[in-house]
């Protein structure tokens, strides 16, 4: 009997101490990366495209694999409002399991949850264009989007070179994107010897333009420029000025070429010009990622699908070069990289985390997305 005890005792001793040993990675693990993403509310339809761009470059990357390992996308919805994604990303940093991270793709959801993503400690690749979000000192945040400092130069040297326009009207969010930008591109035409007839603010999610497209019309402007946060909005927008009278050429930040832009607002949106991070025809990786983007989804991908395809490559290959999910190691790894061939453009991370200094001209020719030329500007 005392032998027997002492063997169930030696058992019960060994199994907890298996229980509390750490638990090291099997080749079957996978490697989390944390997503916040809208799955309601107004930019619903966007997150689709997004998670489409993930979810191909998931296929891609898992055909060679991570350290031996899978990728594996875990999703929070951010409900397209700052407090969801704080909301969403406090649930996705509370896993200890989680490597990295991908977060929104609007400026105002990133300065939301920027200080927590400096708490968190770990990367993240993120898609909001407000130059200021890499100037903060936050040293875990990688743009996969060219900023607004660059798009401001090339909606003005367009409009005033190509189009030889002088009265502008510039319209704009009144959230951080559309702040920035137009601050941005009223810098871009002082430059030039312009000062905008007009700059009118409009807040996000409204259901009625008709006192902003009456203060273009009363400004006596011969040329709109715009920075939309919300494709919706920009749908109301296009129809309201069309159906008011205005018809002066239009040149938009890229939210005047996403899919759910051109749905909404149909011919409204005929004949303008967009400055565009993704153009399907400006490279030979930009091609590549449409084709096989429509082959899986029958659509035409925008931006919303183009920058998260290419955020889950760059952090594979982060990881890779890092050899380690350890996120000073990525991080490091992600900071050094150089040349990447992306569906946005040439990747080559400067110490602020920006990635990308190139736009796309691109014009709304009867509904068809056609591409001028790219602009690249030197770091």
């Amino acid at each position: 009997m005392a032998i027997r005890h002492l063997t169930r005792r030696a058992f019960a001793l060994s199994t907890a101490a298996v229980a509390t040993m750490p638990r090291f990675a099997r080749a079957e693990d996978t490697i989390k990366i944390g997503v916040v993403v809208p799955s309601t509310g107004p930019a619903a339809e966007a997150g689709k495209f997004g998670i489409n761009g993930m979810r191909q470059a998931l296929e891609m990357v898992n055909e060679k694999g991570v350290l031996g390992r899978k990728l594996e996308l875990v999703t929070e919805d951010d409900q397209t409002t700052n407090p969801g994604a704080v909301l969403a990303f406090s649930r996705l940093s509370g896993r200890a399991d989680i490597t990295a991270f991908i977060g929104p793709i609007r400026s105002t959801q990133v300065h939301a949850i920027s200080p927590d993503v400096l708490k968190a400690a770990k990367p993240m690749m993120f898609g909001g264009t407000d130059p200021t979000l890499t100037q903060e000192g936050n040293k875990w945040l990688f743009r996969c989007r060219p900023n607004d400092s660059y798009s401001a130069k090339v909606i003005a040297e367009f409009g005033t070179g190509d189009l030889k326009k002088q009265k502008w009207a510039v319209v704009f969010s009144t959230d951080a994107f559309g702040s920035n930008g137009s601050k941005a591109l009223e810098a871009a035409l002082k430059d030039k010897g312009i000062t905008p007839v007009l700059m009118q603010g409009y807040t996000n999610q409204a259901s009625d333009y008709t006192a902003v497209v009456l203060a273009v019309r009363q400004s006596g402007a011969d040329i709109v420029g715009s920075y939309f946060t919300f494709e919706s909005d920009l749908g109301i927008f296009a129809r309201q000025l069309r159906q008011l009278g205005v018809t002066v050429p239009w040149v938009g930040s890229p939210s005047i070429v996403n899919t759910t832009a051109l749905n909404l607002a149909g011919r409204a949106l005929f004949g303008t010009y967009g400055v565009a991070d993704y153009a399907v025809d400006a490279t030979p990786a930009s091609k590549a990622f449409a084709e096989r983007y429509q082959a899986l989804y029958k659509a035409i991908p925008d931006n919303q699908s183009s920058w998260t395809f290419d955020a889950v490559n760059l952090l594979a290959r982060g990881i890779n070069d890092a050899g380690s999910t350890e996120p000073e190691a990525i991080r490091a790894a992600l900071a050094a990289i150089r040349g990447y061939a992306g569906a946005e453009g040439e990747y080559n991370f400067d110490d602020k985390g920006d990635g990308l200094r190139g736009y796309n001209v691109v014009k709304n020719e009867n509904g068809k997305i056609v591409f001028d030329r790219r602009i690249e500007f030197k770091a």
